[in-house]
């Protein structure tokens, strides 16, 4: 699985919100095991979208879904996460 460029947009909410390391981190153990707790990546609802989101950090998650055709990861959005 590869990482697909991600665009200008959400690469400035990174820089904007000082969430590059933190991100990277993420995208490490996202690709080394999707399953690591600490990423708490969940399918969102409507299941059928298949868009899924991972932590960044406490207050961030990325949305992001899987291309089914080639297995590469699309990072979507960064998000702000509220509980």
């Amino acid at each position: 699985m590869k990482i697909l460029p991600i665009s200008a947009k959400i690469l400035s909410q990174l820089t904007k919100y000082s969430l590059e390391t933190k991100f990277k981190k993420q995208i490490t153990l996202l690709l080394s095991n999707p399953r690591h707790p600490g990423l708490h990546l969940e399918l969102l609802e409507p299941k059928q979208h298949g868009i899924y989101s991972f932590r960044i950090g406490r207050k961030f998650r990325a949305l992001c879904i899987f291309r089914p055709d080639t297995g590469d990861l699309e990072i979507l959005a960064i998000t702000v996460h509220y509980h």
